[in-house]
């Protein structure tokens, strides 16, 4: 955890911001490494001090399924919290995911932090016709499987359920998780509505955009959401997701950062930097990017490491570690 001054409504205090990676689960990145360096590379991530450790969700790879890897990395941690960034809900069947979180939760003793989100045009709408759920309505289908979790987490809830996309009824007896209520469930996304079911409905908020000018008037309208609905300030954790390479190179690493992109998404660099939050060069000047954001408020940096190999993600690993002491 380290520590920012100033911040976001909070001139002149400070303020702790927790600092965590994404796990690298993708089968051709730790093609040739046996699975279990995986799992001795979560040991180090938690070992070098980091907050939290986070695990993508998608259909497409190969990949390793993310509840599947946290199990593992629960089994071999103490202290940091696991997190989803971002399970997508809808490809899971909704009383069996509640039944697999809470063990999570249970097995985590209480460090799981649940990212979720609706997907995106394209890409995941063909992860949701191999699930064999409806593309349209997702967000109040998201909305409703939320809380749907959240009634089966509680004690002694009702055994029915009735919102808007989804309904049952002898809804089974779930395991009680460690967490109260459940583990926070964030919301990734940024549209305007996006912000304002955040604020009003989840635990924590986690988007990716391009500045920190954006940054701060989405977070005061998440806030401002949360306000309208009753809630306190405190009870929606304000995150980000930030893609991160750590580079001595002349150019910052852009070249390497846009290999990455290409590979991820199909698309260059300097089209991807438009819409989502990046941070290269020297761990100074990532260092000086990353105090923007947190200066606008976030309060739980979430580093996807811009690697495309096992050996070049240790690597980062250490060099991200001396971002974190220039934070702090």
């Amino acid at each position: 955890m380290v520590q920012a001054h100033g911040g976001h409504d909070d001139e002149g205090m400070t303020q702790d911001v927790d600092l965590g990676v994404v796990a690298m689960l993708g089968g051709d990145q730790w093609a040739g490494a046996e699975p279990l360096e995986l799992v001795r590379l979560v040991r180090t991530v938690e070992d070098l001090g980091f907050d939290s450790l986070w695990a993508n969700d998608s259909l497409f790879g190969p990949r390793l399924e993310a509840l599947t890897f946290l199990a593992a990395a629960a089994s071999v941690t103490e202290r940091i919290t696991l997190g989803t960034a971002a399970l997508l809900p809808a490809l899971r069947r909704p009383v069996q995911t509640a039944q697999a979180l809470a063990s999570l939760d249970l097995v985590s003793q209480g460090r799981l932090t649940i990212g979720v989100g609706a997907g995106y045009p394209g890409v995941s709408e063909r992860e949701y016709a191999l699930s064999q759920v409806p593309w349209q309505r997702r967000f109040d289908r998201l909305d409703d499987t939320v809380a749907l979790w959240r009634q089966m987490w509680a004690p002694e809830g009702p055994d029915e359920f009735h919102g808007a996309t989804i309904s049952f009824e002898g809804l089974p007896d779930c395991i009680v998780p460690t967490t109260p209520g459940g583990p926070p469930v964030w919301l990734a996304g940024d549209t305007p509505k996006a912000r304002i079911r955040a604020g009003a409905r989840y635990d924590g908020w986690l988007p990716y955009p391009p500045t920190p000018e954006r940054y701060q008037a989405g977070l005061d309208d998440v806030l401002a959401a949360a306000r309208g609905t009753g809630r306190a300030k405190s009870a929606v954790t304000p995150g980000l997701f930030v893609t991160v390479l750590i580079s001595a190179a002349p150019d910052c690493g852009r070249e390497a950062l846009d290999r990455f992109t290409k590979a991820t998404y199909g698309f260059p660099l300097h089209i991807m930097e438009q819409i989502q939050t990046f941070a290269t060069g020297s761990a100074e000047q990532v260092a000086t990017t990353l105090a923007g954001y947190v200066g606008a408020g976030a309060r739980h940096l979430v580093c996807r490491i811009a690697a495309l190999t096992l050996g070049d993600y240790h690597d980062q690993l250490k060099l991200l570690q001396q971002v974190r002491e220039a934070i702090a």
